[in-house]
């Protein structure tokens, strides 16, 4: 599976490596191309999954602030209903495309 945005790859990975969660397809770190995100001051608590880092989109001319997010520690309840440590996985929505 892959993630596009604005006509780039900016992560893939086969999908046995994906996890799934409410919805959405978080990428392992190692399949995320970094260069295109950049940390968010935005604020997130989620009250199942622990803190969330969100992350803007970006290739140097266009912007897609927070359409990118992570859970650097997720709650260990969390990894426990999960049924896997997600720690730093990104998961991506509004412009950035996830396609099989």
């Amino acid at each position: 599976m892959k993630v596009v945005w604005n006509g780039n790859t900016i992560a893939e990975a086969p999908k046995e490596d994906l996890i799934y969660i409410e919805g959405n397809w978080y990428f392992p770190p190692s399949s995320v191309n970094a260069d295109y995100l950049v940390k968010s001051d935005t604020p997130y608590t989620c009250p199942w999954k622990g803190v969330c880092q969100y992350f803007t989109i970006t290739d140097g001319t266009t912007t897609a602030q927070d359409d990118a997010w992570s859970y650097p520690e997720p709650l260990p309840s969390a990894i426990e209903q999960v049924k896997k440590d997600f720690s730093n996985y990104v998961a991506f929505w509004r412009s950035a495309v996830v396609e099989e």
